[in-house]
């Protein structure tokens, strides 16, 4: 026998699992459980919630790769910075490369997502990622996020999910806001190198419903020699309310930063002592950003319907100062240049549901409807000496807009067998006009989708998933109208408007031991072409199609109900396809990733002591295509210990990179030239440094 579940899906009627026989025996305060069971059905627990956990019991996935990080794991674990929220996701490894107010880097199966692409991320059903960026396509900014009120993470990895389109081939993330707090909170944290941070939230019943504020200051120079002075300020204002299993919410959100920034630097100039590894070749790096939103999504369920809507409006900016090869273009002024844009950015997500029968099968119908607007002006690149500007290659207004229709049907045709079968089509208009009137003009395409998904038993508290699907991502519009390089004056083919993708996946699931959550993921990928349009550059960069496979393996263990560990492993092979004289190596494409953790809560007398530790392991990777240069790995482990005072009080310290390893966050290789070097540059690895041994303390009080 077989129910839907609230969301859809169908989830299995079953006596409690190991699993869930150990979570109900941990005697968690009620406020951790909630239970629903029917005079007809007495002997089962249909609804177990587990704050602090992970939801990714049997029964709640279409795919091994699929999952949910709950709030309270997201409360007990240290991040150095508010975009490694996503480190959460399995596999994704969170780095950066240039300045904390900069998006950070993403890698994920096989992937150097850059700033994004391939990678489709959403705060409250609002899109992060940036289409026809400055700065890189897919840009993915999420410093404007306050960690404390992320109420929840759901993840899907591969193309095989109706809903999910652009950016997504890799997998996306949705991370949805916290209606309400368990209590009011006032905190400072301080830290090393001028780090400090104050944070204000609470929430008040207000018009039946509930209304959230926060506020968050922030600044930090780093450990660099030429200060980072990032400061920021990010705010909230939320109203939301519900009855039932119906859910409105309004969001505002706002977020402003500026910083200088230490990019990477050449492995060279540190080996002969002319530089340090925390230096810069030039200390007028930097930028400022903001972003400012409105957001609304309202959900309804029927007896055998169900809505669910969302809306927004984003009104974002730029200014971006980089210097990556010092002179090897400009022996004179050096290479600095602007990137800069203003971006107001709309759009919607509407679906419907039927929740029926199809014979004797249960099953139910989504469609749904997207659309996004994007209007980027003016979207600047210049050459730049000092923040002072030289000459501008380029300067273009750009409208993008695409819509997107999808249907998903799920069936049960029998006890132990599950499909998912989906349809997407996506359509896109970009709309250039540039300075250079040859990359002016207008470019539409447009791509359809199909998915399947199959999911069996489960036997022995195991399931298993087999999934399929097409996916994309779309380019920067700049490169689909453009027919000459702005930098260099040379001509250049139009790229494709948008690139396809097509996945697929073999898994399991398995609670077979008793408080284990363990699932395996065999996955495929290949995409139609690597290429991509270069924002630093202003043109195309040019690449072929590719082919990644690889394996994850993820467990979450309940060794006690204090004690929590977590072990996630992946391993990506990245080639392009066709021979080249080049080599088939994907420069910077992730290869082994491992990371291993511990949570413990409420131990120690009167329970007031809690603690995690986290060790990453971000394997080594190529960074040419044969092969000949390789980055090296890195390992860093974070550290958290709490404790509970009197009065509300809370103090907590925070360790990151613990065993203070040197490290690289990033690393390249390219042509630079440094004052004395030969015009042609110099090829080498150019390199970004971990942070070395840092603790912050935070001093929180609830009211």
């Amino acid at each position: 026998m077989s129910i839907l579940s609230a969301d859809g899906r169908h989830a299995r009627r079953r006596k409690p699992g190991a699993l869930a026989r150990r979570i109900v025996a941990a005697a968690l305060p009620a406020a951790f459980v909630t239970s629903h069971a029917t005079a007809q059905d007495a002997v089962t627990v249909p609804v177990i919630k587990v704050l602090g956990h992970y939801d990714n019991s049997v029964g709640t996935s279409d795919a091994a790769s699929q999952g949910t990080v709950t709030a309270g794991l997201i409360a007990s674990r240290p991040a150095l910075r508010p975009g490694e929220l996503l480190e959460f996701v399995p596999g994704v490894i969170v780095t950066q490369h240039s300045g904390d107010g900069k998006a950070n880097q993403y890698f994920l199966r096989g992937f150097n997502l850059d700033h994004g692409t391939d990678f489709a991320t959403y705060v409250d059903g609002m899109p992060v990622n940036m289409r026809t960026h400055a700065h890189g396509q897919g840009y993915t900014d999420l410093n404007f996020l306050i960690p404390e009120l992320v109420g929840r993470i759901g993840y899907k990895k591969g193309p095989y999910y109706a809903d999910e389109g652009d950016f997504a081939s890799a997998g996306a993330a949705r991370m949805e806001l916290a209606d309400r707090l368990d209590a009011s909170m006032a905190g400072l944290t301080v830290g090393p190198h001028q780090y400090r941070r104050a944070l204000v939230a609470g929430a008040t019943p207000r018009a039946g419903g509930s209304l959230l504020y926060a506020l968050e200051l922030a600044h930090n120079d780093g450990p660099w020699q030429v200060p980072e002075a990032f400061h920021k300020w990010s705010g909230v204002l939320r109203y939301s309310a519900a009855s039932g299993a119906d859910r409105f919410s309004v969001t505002a959100m706002g977020y402003r930063a500026g910083w200088r920034a230490t990019s990477q630097i050449p492995l060279r100039a540190v080996q002969a002592g002319q530089l340090d590894e925390f230096g810069s070749l030039d200390p007028s790096d930097g930028g400022h950003t903001s972003r400012y939103s409105l957001s609304a999504q309202w959900k309804r369920r029927g007896a055998d319907t169900g809505w669910q809507a969302s809306a927004y409006v984003v009104r974002s900016d730029l200014t971006l100062y980089n210097n990556f090869t010092w002179f090897l273009d400009d022996p004179v002024a050096g290479d600095q240049f602007l990137q800069r844009e203003r971006r107001t950015m709309t759009g919607f997500d509407a679906s419907h549901t039927w929740y029926g029968r199809l014979g004797e099968r249960a099953s139910n119908t989504s469609i749904g409807l997207q659309g996004r607007f994007d209007h980027i002006a003016p979207l600047v690149l210049a050459a730049t000496a000092d923040q002072q500007a030289l000459r501008s290659y380029a300067r273009s207004r750009v409208d993008e807009t695409s819509a997107a229709l999808w249907l998903q049907n799920t069936l049960q045709w029998m006890p132990w067998l599950r499909s998912i079968a989906g349809l997407r089509h996506d359509r896109y208009r970009f709309d250039v006009d540039s300075t250079l009137a040859a990359n002016s003009g207008v470019a539409i395409d447009h791509v359809t989708s199909p998915k399947l998904s199959l999911v069996l038993g489960p036997w022995a508290a195991t399931e298993l998933f087999v999934n399929h699907g097409a996916g994309f991502h779309s380019n920067d519009a700049r490169g689909t109208t453009a027919h000459v390089a702005p930098r260099e004056g040379t001509a250049v083919d139009p790229v494709t408007p948008l690139v396809k993708t097509r996945g697929s996946e073999i898994g399991l699931r398995s609670e077979i031991v008793p408080g284990l959550q363990s699932s395996l993921a065999l996955w495929r990928l290949r995409s139609g072409s690597e290429l991509v349009f270069s924002g630093d550059a202003g043109d195309t960069s040019a690449s072929r199609a590719s082919r990644r496979h690889g394996t994850e393996w993820n467990n979450h263990y309940i060794a006690a109900p204090w004690l929590l560990f977590d072990l996630d492993l992946a391993y990506s092979r990245a080639r392009y396809l066709g021979d080249d004289p080049a080599g088939a190596h994907v420069p910077g494409a992730v290869e082994r990733v491992a990371s291993f953790g511990t949570t413990v809560n409420e131990v120690g007398p009167g329970g007031r002591w809690s603690g995690a530790f986290q060790l990453r392991y971000f394997g080594p990777r190529p960074l040419v295509e044969d092969n000949r240069v390789r980055s090296s790995s890195t390992a860093l482990a974070y550290l958290r210990a709490g404790c509970r005072l009197d009065g509300g009080w809370q103090l907590s310290v925070d360790v990151f990179n613990l065993f203070d390893r040197r490290v690289n966050d990033i690393e390249y290789y390219y042509a630079s030239r440094l004052p004395g070097e030969a015009a042609g540059g110099v090829e080498d690895i150019h390199f970004h440094p971990g942070e070395p041994r840092t603790a912050r303390v935070t001093l929180r009080r609830a009211f």
